[in-house]
């Protein structure tokens, strides 16, 4: 019953992800006009940080030990600084539904990372790799009618730069999964943005960019809902998943992300949407049902074995 509880609120979870960081890529495409990205994603970082770890240190929590700190400090760096910190970077040079799109490859990382480095309950099943593929045809068709943006090297960097935030991510969920570090989750996330905001911050501090910001009622707008929504709700809920739900199922959320950016892309920033966009997020989201029905009757068979 307990577990049945758990699992529950797991699948909860992922749907506040799989909803608010959708919306999220807009909020951010939205700050980055007014500041840097790794700004932007440091201030977001560094304040929901100093909120949960404040929260729980007056609730009596202790600060956890040295190695703790540690691993939370890499997962933090390469899932807020890599990841977060890259892609919100990338929006000041690509479209917003364009950097969750690209972000949608991250299931396929996470599969490769997750096999090497997991002992993982759940075998890759020809559905799973089947549900993986369709899920990524679906992401390219989405992503054809950008091509001849390639010609510009702004363009180029933000691709770029998506795709470095892909692999941090997928390494850093993957290592999430595998130290299952024994602190609250939500307290062990607070750990991770403070630390990720401080070097973020730290790294525009040195290079002048902390100086250039302007801190207009559209980039509070931004701030203020990327920090509740986007990392105190999201994130939280996110590393809830990561602990109570296999590695291949929590990144389906990576499938539905685009679908929102996309569409809220299209209706406050008339970013592009046509026939081919709209025909390759069904086929996305066939992909999604296929990954979810092949990791439930890989946990069945497991279960029964």
């Amino acid at each position: 019953m307990l577990q049945s509880t758990h699992t529950t609120k797991a699948y909860i979870a992922l749907g506040i992800v799989s909803i608010f960081w959708g919306t999220t890529y807009l909020a951010a495409r939205i700050g980055v006009q007014h500041m840097h990205g790794l700004m932007l994603s440091g201030v977001r970082q560094a304040v929901a940080g100093v909120l949960l770890v404040g929260f729980f240190l007056l609730k009596g929590y202790k600060l956890p030990g040295k190695e703790i700190l540690s691993r939370l400090f890499i997962i933090g760096t390469m899932m807020l600084v890599g990841a977060n910190g890259m892609l919100t970077w990338a929006l000041k040079y690509i479209p917003s539904g364009l950097g969750a799109i690209i972000a949608a490859t991250v299931p396929i990382w996470m599969t490769i990372f997750g096999f090497f480095l997991v002992q993982q309950k759940n075998r890759i099943s020809p559905l799973l790799i089947a549900g993986m593929v369709i899920g990524f045809i679906g992401v390219i068709g989405i992503f054809s009618d950008y091509l001849g943006d390639l010609t510009n090297p702004d363009f180029r960097f933000g691709i770029m730069l998506v795709l470095i935030s892909c692999l941090s991510w997928s390494m850093g969920s993957v290592l999430t999964a595998k130290w299952a570090l024994e602190v609250n989750y939500l307290y062990g996330a607070g750990f991770e943005m403070l630390f990720s905001g401080i070097v973020m911050l730290g790294i525009t501090l040195i290079t002048g960019d902390f100086f250039q910001a302007q801190f207009t009622a559209e980039a509070w707008g931004s701030l203020l809902y990327l920090i509740f929504f986007g990392s105190i709700l999201g994130y939280s809920a996110y590393v809830y998943t990561l602990n109570n739900l296999p590695p291949s199922l929590a990144s389906v959320y990576a499938y539905i992300n685009p679908i929102v950016a996309v569409l809220l892309g299209w209706l406050v920033l008339d970013e592009q949407l046509n026939w081919t966009t709209a025909m390759s997020c069904l086929v996305t989201l066939t992909g999604v049902y296929m990954v979810n029905t092949a990791v439930n009757k890989n946990k069945e068979t497991y279960e029964l074995s």
